[in-house]
């Protein structure tokens, strides 16, 4: 298999101090990837210096073997909630239409065909009858679920999600898991920012392990041991199933 994102000696600082040390790591097509680690691990920033959303002090990222610049159509990203503007006046198919302007360009406007694709995409996540409604009047599932349906609707080769399961119902996280599942057996290619180890073998077929540097990366139950776990965690980890049983 071919590799959809391949990361050769990224760093990353913050005022001096480091956020994420000399990382290598390549991440396959067709696979459904969990960067998981303890808080301040670097895991939103590995994701958000691959998007070009903030700067690295070093680092050759590849997408498709490309850099990001010339296959950013393929790529969607979802955000963390706490990076958004819920107060911002839109509906919630105006958002989800947001998806198509990547490929539309900066001059075209949607046409009916790419509302009633959104339309579909909504459809899909649970939240065609709410169309209509402001996006702040969602609650949290909803407003994942609904930058999903964008995500959806951008038509992309590799889904980035930062942290999207953190403060929504579970009706709304087994919704999302369902999609993105889906997704992944189409051929399609998810990265997720996690932080609930008890359900990374559940979710994910691969991992990644940070703690500003790489721990190890591949498939989750070469990583979920309490031997790679450690290395990581230093405190008492949390429950997780691991290929040794219980930790």
């Amino acid at each position: 298999m071919s590799n959809a994102l391949t990361i050769d000696r990224l760093h990353v600082s913050y005022h001096g101090q480091d956020a994420l040390e000399n990382v290598s790591l390549s991440i396959q097509e067709g696979t459904m990837t969990g960067i998981i680690g303890p808080n301040g691990a670097g895991k939103s920033t590995l994701l958000k210096a691959c998007l070009d959303l903030i700067e690295k002090d070093q680092g050759d990222i590849r997408f498709f073997e490309q850099p990001f610049k010339q296959v950013r159509k393929q790529i969607a990203y979802v955000p963390q909630r706490n990076d958004l503007d819920w107060t911002f006046p839109i509906h919630v198919l105006d958002t989800v239409l947001l998806g198509t302007y990547p490929k539309l360009g900066l001059i075209k406007r949607p046409k009916k065909e790419d509302r009633a694709y959104a339309y579909h995409c909504l459809e899909k996540v649970g939240m065609k009858d709410f169309a209509k409604r402001q996006i702040g009047e969602l609650s949290g599932g909803q407003q994942q679920r609904v930058f999903l349906a964008r995500a959806l609707a951008q038509n992309a080769q590799l889904f980035c999600l930062d942290e999207p399961f953190v403060g929504i119902d579970m009706a709304s996280e087994e919704t999302m898991v369902r999609i993105l599942k889906e997704l992944r057996d189409e051929g399609k290619t998810i990265l997720v920012v996690h932080h609930d180890l008890s359900k990374a073998d559940d979710y994910f077929s691969h991992l990644v392990l940070l703690n500003k540097k790489l721990i190890k990366a591949g498939p989750v139950h070469d990583i979920l041991r309490p031997e790679i776990m450690l290395e990581a965690y230093e405190t008492q980890l949390p429950f997780l199933k691991s290929a040794g049983g219980d930790v």
